[in-house]
């Protein structure tokens, strides 16, 4: 029981993929000679085109959002009870979400992504593992053991599906409870078109909470190059079934050359794979001294977590492992 409160404790360090800086301080190099694996970001990103000087000069204005929520809309199936709500990232409306309720008491099943636990402890609601709650969060697939949730599992008052990296597996998505009261659906433009310095996500329920997260988010919330790269990058589906089957077979091939080296593949999405290993800081370091970055977590001695690297960067993993 100390275990899983400690997880839960949102004064914990929040820990996070990337870090590049502190992992340089200790191993040296410059951030060219490294490669990230700590993130579950598409090292072969969206190929940003068509610009005009007015995204970057002028105001974004009504149209534009209204382009990007019919692509998003089109997209993820959208339910025509639902709204959409484009924000600069994910954690922008995860910081927000606590707030559309009265304090209670929250689910968030661990371990999971850790910025769901500090909002809400940061709006004062109690974190608590099972019994009556006020709201749920469940992330699906689950970060970092690609857990998936079902219907059933839906069943607080205010539901938080936090979908991030969803994009890979769009069959087992919840979107259609979208039209559902109290449930929110979290959507992360970054990590499938791997373009996170966009910081755009979206928020998808029904209209009185849309409502009310916009008002929390405020005018303008979205710059016009996140807006024109978002509803480009919406409407190119053959780039996004394209993508999927390239990073199932990069996920596969990573699979093979970790696991021959004693790991066990424990869980994982296609765009970051879980590994139980035998002492993770160990594993860390080793691959660190050849400039390769890695995921531990301080709640487990042998999680080992490896997003998928660029083309030109497997040679160089496989003879750091």
């Amino acid at each position: 029981m100390a275990r899983e409160n400690r997880d839960l404790n949102p004064r914990a360090a929040r820990d996070h993929g990337g870090g590049l800086d502190g992992a340089m301080s200790v191993y040296g190099g410059k951030r060219n000679d490294w490669i990230d694996l700590s993130t579950g970001i598409n090292p072969v990103p969206y190929e940003v085109a068509g610009l005009t000087p007015s995204d970057w000069t002028e105001l974004p204005d009504h149209g534009a959002f209204e382009r990007l929520t019919d692509a998003a809309r089109s997209f993820w199936s959208v339910p025509e009870g639902a709204e959409i709500l484009p924000a600069p990232g994910a954690s922008a409306l995860i910081a927000r979400i606590p707030a559309l309720a009265a304090t209670g008491r929250v689910q968030i099943t661990t371990p999971t992504y850790n910025e769901h636990a500090a909002a809400f402890a940061a709006q004062g609601w109690a974190l608590q593992n099972s019994g009556p709650v006020e709201a749920r969060v469940i992330v699906h697939p689950n970060n970092p053991d690609g857990r998936i949730w079902s219907v059933g599992d839906v069943d607080a008052p205010l539901t938080i599906i936090d979908e991030s990296f969803c994009d890979v597996t769009p069959d087992a998505s919840l979107i259609h409870l979208a039209d559902r009261p109290g449930v929110i659906v979290l959507k992360s433009f970054g990590k499938f078109w791997g373009l996170a310095g966009v910081r755009l996500g979206f928020a998808i329920a029904r209209s009185g909470l849309i409502a009310r997260l916009n008002d929390l988010t405020g005018p303008w919330a979205v710059s016009g190059p996140a807006l024109r790269i978002g509803e480009q990058a919406l409407r190119d589906t053959a780039w996004a079934d394209e993508t999927r089957l390239l990073l199932a077979a990069d996920a596969a091939r990573m699979d093979r050359m970790v696991t021959q080296k004693g790991a066990q593949l424990i869980g994982g999405t296609s765009l970051f794979r879980l590994y139980q290993v035998n002492d993770a800081s160990a594993w860390q370091d080793r691959l660190a001294r050849a400039h390769i970055w890695s995921r531990v977590f301080p709640y487990s001695q042998t999680y080992l977590r490896l997003g998928l690297p660029p083309a030109d960067g497997w040679a160089r993993l496989e003879a750091a492992l």
